[in-house]
């Protein structure tokens, strides 16, 4: 094997390891709800309202730490994810309010999420890969992410009903710490790190001038809706319809799983077919699998073809949606641009999550996000038909002659 490919692999594998790790932890927050809400007797929107924020922050800080990552590689940005991660998570079991539950679970596990998951990773991936094989290569790392979701939400619900919700968190604090040894694979050459066509404001200028960015960027939002809410408020609606934590586990378990089958399909497609007929696709039946899970009675035959269905379709936009990044704009600012495009889908996110929790708490039930979510599947269905998938004029090959 030659340095170079050995460098692929280990780049591969270290980013494939911090996104389990980092995606898996986060996905089983959702199941902190309602021991967390027991215990300190808060209602469920205060329970939401910190992990909108996390969502947000998460967001609104991707492009920066995106932008550093880019600037001055990824190890920087990842180590101090790691740190912000275990921190957060050791401080949400001395969080007894609201506001300082929103501090800890929110703002601090925020910025480790912006530091140490998708685009920051995908980055690297993408400026190392290349472009025949880069779409696959995405693929397998979001896989990783979505198998952190099945090896994770089990062993989480473990923990808490073994050493209870406290002792899980530290735990999962230092299984955080994990992450800091991992960053160091993510070294680049100088070749792929420092290679410059355009400064930084030059790069968004062009990404914000295309129609295309926008609508992608649009389409985005309703992905961070749909498996925010999906994600942390499943539990509980299962729960309310008279159905066990084990079955609810189960089905995070079952999202996770058939989310690393449906990533790494959609990385493969993305190598063959127009990625944005491939988005359009998975977000109309997401829709599709939305209304014919709520029109069946809900039992657990009816929840676990739902987790497997809406799994194959969780994540199976991030290899769609870097893929296209990369390929109009290029690859020297991918973590930037990829944290401006998961700025949206992080706003999505905060919605998703809010809202779960805020009209619960207004009527009772989920039905009124349920329907927002279905009607939104359909809008970034539509949405993404338009985009004009090539490369900018910059890219563009010079003329024969």
């Amino acid at each position: 094997m030659s340095d170079k490919s050995r460098q692929l692999v280990t780049i591969l594998v270290c980013g494939s390891i911090i996104l389990t790790l980092a995606m898996g932890i986060r996905h089983g927050l959702g199941l902190f709800l309602l021991p967390v809400t027991t215990e300190f007797g808060w209602n469920r929107g205060a329970f939401s309202f910190a992990l909108a924020i996390q969502n947000l922050l998460w967001g609104i800080t991707q492009p920066f730490t995106g932008m550093i990552a880019d600037r001055y590689g990824a190890p920087k940005s990842i180590i101090a994810g790691a740190l912000f991660y275990a921190t957060g998570l050791a401080l949400m079991t001395a969080s007894s309010s609201p506001l300082l539950f929103s501090l800890s679970a929110g703002v601090l596990i925020g910025l480790a999420l912006s530091c140490c998951t998708f685009s920051v990773i995908s980055g690297v991936i993408g400026r190392n890969f290349p472009a025949h094989k880069r779409s696959q290569a995405l693929g397998i790392s979001a896989a990783a992410g979505s198998f952190g979701q099945f090896l994770m939400v089990p062993f989480e619900q473990t923990l808490i009903d073994g050493i209870g919700w406290s002792n899980a968190l530290l735990l999962l604090a230092a299984l955080a710490c994990l992450i800091i040894p991992l960053a160091m694979g993510l070294r680049e050459t100088p070749a792929a790190a420092s290679t410059r066509q355009q400064s930084v404001p030059q790069a968004l200028r062009e990404a914000f001038a295309s129609p295309s960015f926008w609508l992608l960027t649009s389409g985005y939002f309703v992905c961070g809706f749909q498996v925010v809410f999906i994600g942390v408020h499943l539990p509980s609606f299962l729960r309310d319809r008279g159905l066990s934590a084990g079955i609810a586990v189960t089905a995070l378990a079952l999202i996770g799983l058939f989310n690393v089958f449906g990533t790494y399909a959609a990385g493969q497609l993305g190598a063959r077919y127009t990625k944005k007929y491939l988005l359009a696709g998975i977000y109309a039946l997401r829709s599709v699998v939305i209304v014919i899970f709520l029109l069946l009675p809900i039992t657990p035959l009816s929840v676990y073809i739902f987790a497997a269905a809406i799994g194959f379709l969780w994540l199976s936009t991030v290899p769609l949606t870097s893929g296209i990044v990369a390929h109009i704009f290029g690859v020297r600012y991918l973590s930037m641009l990829l944290g401006s495009v998961f700025f949206s889908h992080q706003m999505g996110s905060f919605c998703g999550v809010w809202l779960g929790g805020y009209l619960y708490d207004k009527t009772g039930s989920y039905d009124v996000v349920w329907m927002i979510a279905i009607a939104l599947g359909v809008f970034a269905a539509l949405i993404n038909w338009p985009i004009r998938e090539q490369p900018v004029a910059r890219l563009a090959p010079a003329p024969a002659g």
